[in-house]
């Protein structure tokens, strides 16, 4: 752990860029995804309802940067890559997991609550 302290609600502070990729919908669902554990690209594509090759590609290689994800290329014809979380990855694994839960035991509040809105 750093000694730095950061102030995230400053525009200026690194953290707000991990946190933009963090919040990305797609990095989330990524993410759940590679979980259960390394996947190819086709896989993810099917298990990542929705999303883009492009998309797919440009989550991956930011998690990647970032250190997220491994890619695995293999030397075979044709050639095959899988992904996978590294160490941080799993950890944010675990907080997206979370996050999960949490949408799953609110949604209906979130309905109700937006239902009210609308009628008001």
């Amino acid at each position: 752990m750093s000694d730095v302290i950061y102030d995230v609600m400053n525009p200026k502070c690194p953290t707000q860029q991990v946190l933009d990729l963090v919040a990305s919908k797609w990095t989330m669902l990524v993410i759940l995804a590679l979980g259960d554990g390394p996947q190819r690209y086709s896989a993810l594509q099917r298990r990542v309802q929705g999303v883009t090759k492009k998309m797919l590609t440009q989550t991956l290689r930011a998690l990647e940067r970032d250190g997220l994800v491994r890619r695995r290329v293999y030397d075979t014809v044709p050639v095959q890559t899988d992904y996978e979380l590294t160490a941080a990855g799993q950890s944010l694994a675990a907080a997206v997991t979370t996050i999960r839960k949490w949408a799953y035991d609110h949604i209906e509040d979130i309905g109700q609550a937006r239902r009210a809105f609308a009628a008001s």
